[in-house]
């Protein structure tokens, strides 16, 4: 959302966003309600929390046991 907004300039200063007409209807929409404003933050919170977990290293069942020093074999 807002990925595409122009900002226009005054004296080097930001002074104005523009952004599609379908987004601002979208926004006002969202910002009509607190239930749909807490749920699309649970989204966004949901959406970081998948990005943090997409970098973080992943282990083999293998290398799990052996680390923690449990017989692979039954």
């Amino acid at each position: 959302m807002l990925e595409n907004a122009q900002i226009i300039h005054e004296q080097g200063h930001a002074k104005f966003a523009v952004i599609e007409f379908q987004e601002y209807l979208s926004i006002k929409e969202l910002l009509s309600s607190v239930e749909k404003l807490e749920d699309y933050l649970d989204y966004l919170h949901i959406e970081q929390v998948k990005q943090q977990e997409l970098n973080q290293p992943r282990f083999t069942m293998e290398q799990v046991k052996q680390q923690l020093g449990i017989n692979s074999t039954l």
